[in-house]
């Protein structure tokens, strides 16, 4: 194993647990962590299996392995960020009802409340 191998490892040990800390203190959601368990994964498995990269890239017709990393990230990043639009997106949507029907009930309390002042 060469040095870089034995740092990107230690590297990846340290991502999952920060991840798994992250998980425990209620800072980051179960759903999100496994996509980074994920790609820690990936990284931990080419860290010990340095060939890998470039037998998958001669499989898939790729001339230069680092292009086939970045082709990769650059997927899984649009991939994420479309999964965090469609949550932003309910969100929005969430909050405006929630905002709605926090001013029809304030609207129906100062009704009431000015029935019980009349009487």
């Amino acid at each position: 194993m060469t040095k870089i191998q034995v740092i990107a490892i230690a590297i990846n040990f340290f991502f999952l647990l920060y991840t798994s800390r992250l998980i425990v203190k209620g800072k980051l959601r179960e759903e999100y962590a496994v996509i980074w368990w994920v790609c820690a994964g990936v990284m931990f498995l080419f860290s010990i299996w340095s060939e890998g990269l470039g037998i998958i890239s001669v499989f898939l017709g790729v001339q230069v392995p680092t292009n086939l990393i970045f082709s990769a990230l650059i997927f899984v990043i649009l991939i994420y960020l479309l999964h965090l639009s469609r949550v932003n997106s309910k969100l929005q949507h969430q909050v405006t009802r929630l905002t709605q029907e926090l001013a029809i009930l304030s609207q129906r309390l100062e009704v009431l409340e000015t029935q019980n002042r009349t009487k």
